[in-house]
């Protein structure tokens, strides 16, 4: 091994023809601390003054443990990583129910100004009236567009979402004295709505879907009755495909005293085409950070406000923004005036302060940026993408449900069988050819699905070279399978055993001793 060089290429195999391991101007980069010079810092710092030991015996009697480097190696070393991330800003991602698309540096500027950003949630109400004001009005953007009469804003994301309306749920079930014990979901909901019914005390059974990918309407009347509290629905579903019997759905549902869930996590493809209260539904939560321009994953930061229909409204939780002779507070007590006034039994508080209001300026800006118009134009073209990538790539791939789609396109690895490449293998070639996997493996009752949203932000040229990717790669599994198992190939690292990594991950650095 060339001096200099490390051993992490020995330990992934080799990744270059180059003997520095680097790839054109793609720097072969190591850990931080296998470039550790003992001594070397990039800062000088004056000597420690004598003062009395007050560590009662704990002081370091070892090294700290970070490594030495001058300046220019640290700059130089953080950057050669940010070069090997792959983001919106780099590429197309086309990962289904994940809505990664471009959002407007506008509104991240609208989220920075001083007036937004430096407030605090203990501030007198009277300092914080333009913040009090925004979230009032963006209460009222998304009551006219769902057509619900509340909404409540403080959910911290599409799950905390889920637990709003199902607290509300419960709260108005327990109003009237009827103790229900039973939630029905369907098999094609997101993991996190049988999850969040179970939290809140219910008993969850499962409604199968039909052939064609949606619910099963008569099975779920013949699971309707006076023990169901409520029937948790994702519309457009996770298979991409929007629940044409809903209105039924909610009659059948409401006629045994039950309430209706929408899992709005796709509320994209049909934001400004249809008014949520026309399809019957009594809560729903909204992923403002999904459908209204926040950049998320990695954890954050999210927003779930949950819209609620009349016969909820009333069991809505704290706090909320009301207006008064012209200014505009917050009622957080259940004993507040405003309560009493307007009937509401609130269940309580879903989090500390008031909601992620950070996210409500950017989604506020793209509401208001983008006008009724040009909101349902968003929905319009995410629809119209899916359906383009589905009509392109049907011929070639196998479709899991009969077109038309929504905001996605599912297929399966059927058009794979007997080649010897996996889903898995299929996917990680995808990453040679410059573009982040589609969705793998969900929705779960979907064997081996390939879960496609190109989301309206990309252009039809963006689509025709992904197209061709994978037109290109369904070919090529016909006849060279090994090529897959090898993929990828052209990445800073290989194929990662990704199973032992999740379950015994090295946290850790420690020196390895070169046999």
């Amino acid at each position: 091994m060339p001096e200099g060089l490390t051993a992490m290429d020995a330990m992934q195999g080799a990744n270059s023809s180059t003997v520095t391991g680097n790839r054109g101007l793609v720097v072969e980069e190591p850990l931080i601390f296998e470039m550790d010079s003992p001594g070397k810092t990039a800062v000088d710092l004056p000597p420690a003054p004598n003062v009395d030991d007050r560590l009662g015996g704990l002081r370091r009697k070892a090294a700290v443990g970070l490594p030495g480097l001058s300046e220019p190696e640290v700059v130089r070393h953080y950057t050669r990583l940010s070069q090997k991330n792959y983001g919106i800003d780099t590429g197309f991602f086309p990962l289904g129910s994940c809505t990664m698309k471009h959002n407007p540096r506008l509104n991240e500027k609208l989220a920075r100004l001083p007036g937004f950003a430096d407030i605090h949630p203990f501030q007198p109400e009277q300092t914080v009236q333009g913040a009090l004001e925004l979230m009032h009005e963006l209460a009222r953007w998304l009551k006219a567009m769902t057509g619900m009469p509340a909404v409540a804003l403080s959910p911290a994301a599409g799950a905390h979402g889920e637990l709003c309306g199902m607290l509300a749920i419960r709260q108005a079930h327990e109003h009237k004295g009827d103790a229900r014990k039973v939630v029905l979901v369907p098999e094609s909901a997101h993991g996190t709505n049988p999850a969040t019914a179970a939290l809140v005390g219910y008993t969850v059974k499962s409604i199968p879907a039909t052939d064609d990918g949606r619910v099963d309407l008569d099975a779920l009347k013949a699971a309707l009755g006076p023990d169901v509290a409520a029937f948790m629905v994702t519309n457009p579903n996770t298979c991409g495909l929007f629940e044409r019997d809903i209105i039924a759905i909610s009659q059948a549902v409401h006629d045994v005293g039950a309430y209706v869930y929408m899992d709005g996590a796709n509320y994209n493809a049909i934001m400004g085409r249809v008014k949520i209260a026309d399809l019957g539904v009594d809560a729903m939560h909204i992923n403002l950070h999904k459908t209204f321009s926040t950049p998320h994953g990695g954890g954050g930061p999210g927003s779930g406000p949950t819209v609620l229909s009349d016969a909820l409204a009333p069991f809505a939780p704290l706090p909320f923004v009301v207006e008064e002779n012209g200014a505009f507070r917050l009622v957080e007590h259940v004993k507040d005036p405003a309560c009493a006034a307007a009937g509401k039994h609130p269940f309580g508080r879903m989090k500390g302060y008031h909601g992620q209001f950070g996210v409500f300026v950017r989604a506020l800006g793209y509401m208001m940026s983008m006008g009724r118009d040009g909101l349902k134009q968003a929905s319009d073209d995410a629809v119209l993408n899916a359906n383009y990538l589905y009509a392109r790539l049907s011929d070639v791939l196998t479709p899991s449900f009969p077109a038309p789609v929504m905001h996605e396109a599912l297929f399966d690895d059927r058009f794979l069988k007997d080649t010897g490449v996996s889903t898995l293998d299929f996917a990680k070639a995808l990453i040679d050819e410059g573009f982040h996997p589609m969705t793998m493996y969900f929705p779960l009752v979907v064997h081996g699905a390939l879960l496609m949203e190109p989301t309206e932000t990309e252009s039809r040229q963006t689509l025709d070279v992904f197209i061709t990717a994978v037109r290109h790669l369904a070919e090529k599994a016909k006849s060279d399978a090994d090529s897959f198992k090898q993929a990828p190939r052209l990445t800073p690292r290989r194929r990662l055993d990704e199973t032992l990594a999740a379950r015994k991950p090295v946290l850790r650095w420690s020196p390895q001793t070169e046999g």
